[in-house]
């Protein structure tokens, strides 16, 4: 499956599930990623960590650990 980390730089996509346990699933959640948001990709910096996304209309940096557990269509 694909997940947040393998989208490509303006790519919208819709997230399909979320992996992980207990608080980093619950700290995903509490950003505003959940079951079917639709997720903007906006920048990656130059070593592919952060990855910055637009989520509920705000702006939100992100892991490349965060983003792999993040299953994405």
């Amino acid at each position: 499956m694909k997940t947040l980390r393998d989208a490509k730089i303006g790519e919208t996509v819709k997230v399909l599930k979320l992996d992980g346990e207990g608080a980093v699933k619950r700290r995903i959640m509490d950003m505003g990623i959940t079951k079917g948001v639709d997720v903007f990709v906006r920048k990656v910096a130059p070593l592919g960590d952060p990855i910055e996304v637009t989520v509920r209309n705000y702006e939100l940096s992100i892991r490349k650990a965060d983003a792999k557990m993040i299953l994405v269509d």
